[in-house]
């Protein structure tokens, strides 16, 4: 019987490479989105995954900022899939680009609730379905999406870096805690990667920001999908972050 994944913001991006992959793995995928209109998106992610390799997907419209919203995917995917869940990859994130005089308490609460709180809530609600199911032979993996602004700082984004440090440290102090009961806890802190965002910047402001790489590109979805992989199939691995990044910040 195939495994059960949760993935937050899966309907596009990093989310939806991962949601891809674990597919790919043979998990069954519970894919969480937001908005009314990624539903779309994440109903084509879904039947995708079910078309090429054969698992059950689950699509759950969320907002993870919020406990009781969280309470509702957790719920939905017990009832669905049972009371073991193999994976939880918390990915869902925002930005706000601002900087720290013009932002609004509204807008960086909404940062933190977004990109650390929800990570807090699914990790606190998931955590009994994993508890009374992992052993060392049968781990269960929580894979938490921080970024390199959450190891460095960057201009604009105080919110932000604030919430994937807080990201790092929550998932350091997890792996420690649950660390010998079957439960790995670790973190992915992606670089500069092509999506939405990216590709909505002109081609030479593009090639200014591939030559700050080292590497001299910028990475792809699917670097971050791998990464995640070689997470959950790494049984002695916990507590760390790996970090694509073409060499962009080096730890």
């Amino acid at each position: 019987m195939a495994h059960t994944a949760i993935i937050t913001g899966g309907s596009r991006g990093l989310g939806a490479a991962m949601a891809k992959k674990l597919g790919e793995m043979g998990y069954n995928v519970v894919l969480a989105f937001h908005s009314a209109s990624s539903q779309k998106l994440t109903e084509e992610v879904a039947a995708e995954i079910e078309e090429k390799y054969g698992v059950e997907t689950l699509i759950v419209r969320a907002d993870v900022s919020m406990f009781e919203e969280c309470e509702k995917l957790v719920q939905a995917t017990i009832d669905r899939f049972g009371d073991k869940v193999s994976v939880l990859v918390n990915n869902a994130g925002i930005t706000n680009n601002c900087n720290w005089i013009d932002i609004t308490p509204d807008q960086y609460q909404r940062v933190i609730a977004t990109n650390l709180l929800s990570f807090m809530h699914m990790t606190h609600l998931v955590l009994p379905y994993m508890v009374n199911h992992s052993s060392k032979e049968d781990q269960c993996n929580i894979v938490n999406i921080s970024s390199v602004g959450g190891l460095t700082g960057v201009i604009n984004q105080a919110d932000y870096c604030a919430s994937k440090a807080g990201v790092i440290g929550m998932s350091r102090a997890l792996a420690l805690e649950y660390a010998g009961k079957g439960i790995r806890v670790n973190c992915i802190a992606p670089g500069m990667i092509m999506t939405d965002m990216l590709r909505g910047v002109n081609q030479d402001e593009l090639n200014a920001l591939a030559a700050t790489i080292p590497e001299g590109y910028i990475g792809g979805v699917e670097d971050i999908a791998d990464a995640m992989e070689y997470l959950l199939n790494a049984n002695y691995v916990t507590g760390q972050v790996v970090s694509p990044n073409g060499g962009f910040v080096m730890q």
